[in-house]
């Protein structure tokens, strides 16, 4: 039997709002009456009340009517299916036989995509109405209550299975325990090495085993090399539990948010300091270690400080900071400063306002079009760690309960070494503070040597160190990580030049919490072939 082709199916019109009662009486029968600081309620997506509507639709054995059929209005805004909807727990062909099995006997054109939305619309209408008879949702929901008569609502555990160990026993990442120090990541592997494997493995189990939770992971991809973006690649989507709308390409289209602060009920003095960080960050992507004449610098940090009082403390625009900044020169002189404005300003990299909840879901910035070494692809980079950081400031500290923290958010920053030869001071502000909000990141590179920053010590500041296949070999970046010396770098060195596609070397201190002295400090990962 052929699958169905839910590609091209749309949502129906109105039915969220047709919906809604039976998400509020799903929350209602899971939620209690008061919640703690610490912990939130449960908010049921509206993508899981479709999908359970739809199940319990198509398990009702009544013969169905096309005319009845006929009558669902496809939406006006062909809004799509989220890319996980089809996909979650794996029920696609559940979902192509049962559908296929209620309308057997009836003419349907399968091939069309509209008359399978009406379909699925029907389906889910039919399901809304049988678990709104009296009765019928608490008997489909068959939850258990704890003693006390409370839903129980816990941090759902990320202990992330991303292969095998040499000995064929299960490979895990607990990254929200307790006892873990941080979440930061850092994984070195060079091209071929299976790095872009790995972090899609990441990606992945982190969202299956939160999505569909009180406390969803979700993430950030800076995709350098625009592998997790390229259309060919579109069922990676489906594995992070998000569809092609979650892409964002600033060549094309400027990315949905301002990079700049609001001021508007702040002080002189907060302008000044944030006019001056961004001249230094503005200086620092143009021209990286090299400096600038204190004239130029103090002119652009003025001309971000008057451009802000001319805007009355709201998010300024490049073309606004320019514009001043071309006040303060000779008629007709272009100086370095000026130059690298005009390209912010030719190529649009950013919004005016804030369109999107950067934080609050999963995004994919598409920077594969952009010269690695260029302005632009920094630009992002910089402004959208920076962005990240103020929300991360303002954001209340992680939930935990008594085994796991809250993690919120992961930034994964592929390609990171061309992030890392400038002085990305956001990156190193919210690796600081992130862990405490459940803000976390994973830098991943070529070679093991640029994470040692004369700026930040990244290695001080990461949880899971996982070294792949190497170019070369670092001496003193290995003792750093791994704390070997003599025989044990050389046997370590040994094991890292024998890593095949697709393996690892990870930091192993468990048999040194135990007490068993000389004994390795490393564990080798097959991982899990996903992509």
């Amino acid at each position: 039997m052929i699958d169905l082709n839910f590609e091209a199916v749309r949502q129906v019109q109105g039915m969220k709002e047709q919906l809604a009662d039976v998400k509020n009486a799903i929350e209602q029968r899971f939620n209690i009456s008061e919640y703690s600081d610490n912990v939130r309620p449960v908010l049921l997506s509206m993508s899981t009340t479709m999908r359970v509507c739809l199940l319990v639709g198509l398990s009702d054995d009544k013969p169905r009517d096309m005319n009845e059929v006929a009558t669902i209005t496809v939406s006006k805004v062909n809004e799509p299916y989220p890319g996980s909807f089809f996909t979650k727990g794996n029920i696609k062909k559940i979902l192509s036989a049962l559908i296929k099995m209620r309308y057997h006997n009836l003419n349907v054109l399968w091939e069309s995509p509209s008359q399978l939305t009406k379909i699925l619309g029907c389906e889910m209408l039919r399901g809304r109405e049988i678990l709104m008879r009296d009765g019928a949702l608490d008997e489909w929901l068959r939850f258990n209550y704890a003693k006390n008569g409370k839903a129980r609502i816990t941090i759902p555990a990320l202990n992330l299975h991303i292969g095998t160990y040499d000995n064929g026993m299960d490979a895990y990442l607990d990254i929200n325990n307790r006892e873990i120090s941080n979440t930061q990541m850092l994984i070195a592997g060079a091209t071929g090495s299976g790095k872009t494997n790995l972090l899609a493995v990441l990606l992945q189990q982190m969202r299956s085993a939160t999505v569909d939770t009180a406390y969803p992971v979700n993430f950030l991809l800076f995709d350098y090399k625009g592998e997790f973006s390229d259309p060919t690649n579109s069922s990676w989507l489906e594995l992070f539990e998000t569809d092609r709308t979650a892409i964002l390409n600033p060549m094309d289209k400027p990315l949905p948010f301002t990079p700049f602060k609001d001021f508007s009920d702040m002080n002189d003095k907060d302008i000044h300091i944030y006019s001056t960080t961004m001249s230094k960050a503005l200086t620092s992507i143009a021209v990286g270690d090299a400096r600038l004449s204190t004239n130029m610098d103090n002119r652009l940090s003025n001309a971000i400080f008057d451009s802000y009082k001319k805007n009355n403390g709201k998010p300024v625009t490049f073309k606004q900071i320019l514009d001043t900044y071309m006040e303060g020169l000779p008629e007709g002189r272009i100086d370095s400063v000026a130059s690298v404005l005009m390209q912010m300003v030719k190529v649009p990299l950013f919004s005016d306002e804030d369109k999107i909840d950067l934080v609050g879901n999963s995004y994919i910035i598409n920077l594969g079009r952009c010269p690695k070494e260029g302005v632009y692809a920094k630009a992002v980079m910089y402004f959208v760690i920076s962005k990240l950081y103020d929300i991360c400031e303002k954001m209340q500290p992680q939930t935990s309960d008594d085994e796991r923290y809250e993690i919120r958010h992961f930034s994964v920053i592929d390609e990171a070494h061309y992030m890392l030869r400038f002085d990305n001071q956001p990156l190193q502000d919210l690796i600081k503070i992130g862990r405490s909000k459940g803000m976390s990141i994973i830098l991943a590179t070529q070679d093991m040597k640029d994470f040692k920053s004369r700026r930040f010590d990244f290695f001080a500041n990461v949880q899971y160190p996982m070294i792949m296949l190497q170019q070369s070999q670092d001496d003193s970046v290995l003792k750093d990580l791994f704390g070997v010396s003599g025989l044990g770098l050389s046997e370590l060195k040994q094991v890292i030049s024998t890593l095949r596609k697709g393996e690892l070397i990870i930091k192993d201190t468990s048999e040194d919490l135990l007490g068993l002295g000389n004994v390795k400090k490393y564990k080798k990962i097959k991982v899990s072939h996903l992509i």
